[in-house]
């Protein structure tokens, strides 16, 4: 008796279309996940002469224990490549708001830590953030239920 593989039944191997509602949120989150930053980029570099990935690296570290990560965890924190962020964080450096310095864990490695300095820029920057965020994105939401929300993109995220 040989052994043939069954080819799958076409009906089987077809996903289901999407539905009017599900193509309009694809196609609606699509355009936001790459309006939104711009947008919000725009202002900071307008108003406080600091991108987006700058602020956020800058609030990644003042989460940190000791205000200090890992290069490595530092770039994927903003979703930057290792060498993207190392040259991300030589200009942070030059400005005197954060300093790399050696990992204790590992004398190979790198850690960045946000300076006072760094602290006092990125609470300088907190409102400009703030404010564009709450424009371009949460004024916006005002019939949703928040918590549902984040907890569906956590989701898609993981």
């Amino acid at each position: 008796m040989s052994r043939v593989a069954r080819k799958p039944d076409t009906a089987e191997q077809q996903p289901e279309p999407l539905t009017p509602d599900e193509e309009a949120v694809v196609r609606s989150l699509s355009r936001v996940i790459y309006a939104l930053p711009r947008a919000i980029d725009a202002d900071m570099v307008r108003e406080q002469r600091m991108s987006l990935v700058e602020y956020l690296t800058l609030a990644s570290l003042s989460e940190a224990p000791d205000r200090q990560l890992r290069m490595s965890e530092l770039a994927a924190s903003v979703e930057m490549s290792l060498s993207g962020m190392t040259r991300l964080a030589t200009r942070l450096e030059t400005q005197g708001l954060i300093r790399r310095i050696r990992s204790e864990e590992d004398a190979r490695g790198l850690n960045a830590r946000l300076t006072d300095a760094g602290l006092a820029r990125l609470e300088e920057a907190w409102p400009s953030n703030l404010a564009s965020v709450r424009r371009h994105f949460l004024d916006h939401l005002t019939e949703l239920d928040l918590r549902k929300l984040a907890a569906a993109l956590q989701n898609v995220a993981t």
